[in-house]
């Protein structure tokens, strides 16, 4: 049983967290967010929160808001089976008007370790561990068939992807969000600390938002998965899955400077635009 003291301390930390949490809720709603129309039901959004005023720092945080209705404007995946690419090549190789990377790949060999399936063909399978267990961003994923997007949900069975009837599946995660509930995280360093993090969201219209949070830079410290959490929760988003982070971050959207990437990725040790890392795969936004 807690002494008083213990407990008043509990206590008193849980107010300043519970404070900590509002304010930075209105800090986010309030936000003016740089709005650049990129086509017909697509908009980019930009803020830099540099005045340590969100989760205590500064964060520079790009996203691309689109309607998912599989009519003018459809999603996609790009992919290779080995071979890696900057996701900014991947959109301008498959004519997107939007690419953000994708999942976990094998940044020595190329290739995912998570299952992709492409256009009805399976082109990476799930690597597990030696005791044939998955990894997180094994137990969730995105899929798209004629366009449109869903984000589902591991339900236990072994060849539970292999059932999933979307001509694209891209296994991802962890998995933030589901049904408007908050999914339970683990408490490794890879969830605890702070990272450039990339997120795919779903909002109850229905809309998709395609996320990059920047870090490793004084500019940006990047976020934990628990304050990603929290993020895409303020922005209205009743789904949210992490997607790869880190030196993978890259926001790419066609037309814009600096080769279309809007972000800071950070492969480069650098607050500029050219720190992209090879990826696998990618999702794409495009014209129908």
């Amino acid at each position: 049983m807690l002494k008083k003291s213990s407990l008043a301390i509990v206590l008193l930390l849980f107010g300043l967290y519970s404070i900590a949490q509002e304010t930075d809720s209105l800090t986010v709603v309030k936000t003016k967010w740089q709005k650049t129309r990129i086509a017909r039901q697509v908009k980019l959004f930009r803020h830099h929160f540099n005045h340590q005023n969100l989760f205590g720092s500064n964060e520079n945080i790009s996203f691309v808001e689109i309607k998912n209705s599989g009519r003018k404007i459809v999603f996609a995946l790009g992919a290779e089976e080995k071979e890696l690419i900057t996701t900014s090549d991947f959109g301008v190789r498959d004519t997107a008007i939007v690419a953000i990377n994708g999942n976990f790949f094998d940044v020595k060999d190329g290739g995912s370790v998570d299952y992709v399936r492409l256009n009805g063909k399976i082109i990476n399978t799930n690597r597990l561990d030696k005791k044939g267990n998955r990894a997180k961003h094994q137990q969730a994923g995105v899929v798209i068939d004629h366009g449109i997007l869903a984000i589902k949900k591991w339900d236990g069975s072994e060849d539970w992807e292999t059932k999933l009837t979307a001509q694209n599946v891209l296994l991802n995660g962890p998995l933030l969000r589901y049904n408007n509930q908050n999914e339970v995280l683990d408490t490794t360093s890879f969830t605890r600390l702070r990272h450039p993090r990339t997120c795919l969201g779903i909002k109850p219209n229905g809309r998709v938002i395609l996320l990059t949070v920047d870090g490793r830079n004084e500019n940006s410290a990047g976020m934990s998965l628990m304050e990603l959490t929290s993020f895409m929760k303020w922005l209205g988003c009743t789904d949210a899955i992490n997607f790869d982070g880190g030196g993978s971050t890259t926001l790419w959207v066609d037309g814009m400077p600096d080769y279309g990437v809007v972000n800071y990725p950070s492969d480069n040790k650098k607050w500029d635009h050219e720190g992209q890392r090879k990826v696998a795969n990618v999702v794409l936004v495009k014209k129908k």
